[in-house]
């Protein structure tokens, strides 16, 4: 024999079966342990907050206290115990707990810097929907900084019509009646796939989504998971190709996103709703819902949302995108632009019932 054949070991070993199963017993005690130490840093941080307000409110001027005293307190701790009692950190621990005073309402699912973000919201209802929202969806913290950052609740709460809307601020953090409007956003931030140049192809747009996936659909709304890009959908003697294709758990139907520069058009729309219904026709199962169509374009136009098939379509959808981070004003009046929009087609819809 010319060619000696290599003595084919076996695929587990008995020592290497060892190594694995107390490799899998010291990950499950690091995480044990990981998570002890996160529910006692974040059940000391919460005590700590709370001394320090109940000893602020003995003074007579608070703010004086606030500024001279916890330089002291911050100084006296640091020589005790070291870092993480700056000056700094003390405000994030008291403005934790004046954000959650109760004790029992502090789910030990989160971490501290999950709290140490959710402090800061101050609107309380929104506050609580951030909370759970990110146990929900087991958010990590940076994720739930960027969707505290893109005002999600707010711009989820932009899609609702008033009567809704006034019932969730009566009843706080009652959970409301959602649509699949519910489920996507207007606008869309895509700040984070560095688009800088000031002139790019929908291709690059594309490819930067692909690169960026995860984030994107953090950005994409709940429940969404990527199926295909580019895929060819037949129908007839024709192909069609749909930039990107999710399909959505909760709402249990497929996503087709189409990519566009500039200005929508009465054309784009028209185009959707052919990939929809090829979609329905050819692709979707028995058991999953009606398949539904957004454009994402650069720039939106109300008369195309108004008198397109958009108007009459419970299908399509289409939303702005916005290559870079815009200011917290500019957001806020892009939402109160939609709402006010959304409340007018509201009413005409009204009136055309009367």
């Amino acid at each position: 024999m010319t060619n000696k054949q290599k003595p084919v070991l076996p695929e587990a070993t008995p020592l290497s079966a060892l190594v694995s199963q107390i490799a899998e017993v010291v990950r499950q005690a690091r995480a044990h342990v990981r998570q002890s130490v996160n529910q006692a840093m974040v059940g000391g941080y919460w005590e700590i907050g709370r001394l320090i307000v109940e000893h602020e409110q003995q003074g007579q001027a608070r703010a004086a206290y606030g500024q001279r005293q916890l330089a002291e307190l911050s100084a006296r701790l640091t020589e005790l115990f070291g870092r993480g009692f700056d000056a700094s950190n003390l405000r994030n621990m008291r403005r934790f707990y004046l954000a959650f005073p109760i004790r029992e309402a502090v789910p030990l699912e989160l971490s501290w810097t999950h709290y140490n973000a959710l402090a800061r919201v101050e609107n309380p209802s929104a506050r609580q929907w951030y909370l759970q929202e990110a146990i929900r969806q087991n958010w990590s913290s940076r994720a739930l900084e960027r969707q505290i950052s893109v005002l999600y609740y707010e711009r989820l709460l932009s899609s609702k019509d008033r009567a809704l809307v006034e019932a969730e601020a009566r009843q706080n953090i009652a959970p409301l009646a959602e649509t699949r409007k519910d489920f996507l956003r207007d606008p869309y931030v895509l700040d984070f796939l560095n688009l800088n140049t000031p002139r790019f192809l929908e291709s690059d747009l594309e490819q930067a989504i692909m690169d960026n996936l995860q984030a994107f659909l953090l950005e994409l709304g709940r429940g969404f998971a990527f199926v295909s890009r580019q895929q060819r959908v037949s129908f007839s003697d024709e192909d069609f190709y749909i930039d990107l294709v999710f399909y959505n758990y909760r709402l249990k139907c497929f996503l087709l996103v189409d990519l566009k520069m500039g200005k929508l058009m009465h054309q784009d729309m028209g185009q959707m709703d052919t990939y929809v219904r090829c979609y329905d026709g050819e692709v979707k199962g028995a058991d999953d819902n009606p398949t539904i169509g957004l454009v994402l374009c650069s720039e939106k136009s109300e008369a195309v949302a108004h008198y397109s098939v958009l108007a009459e379509q419970q299908q399509l959808f289409a939303a702005k995108y916005l290559p870079y981070f815009p200011s917290e004003e500019e957001l806020r009046r892009e939402l109160e632009r939609e709402r006010e929009l959304a409340l007018q087609r509201l009413a005409q819809r009204r009136e055309s019932l009367e």
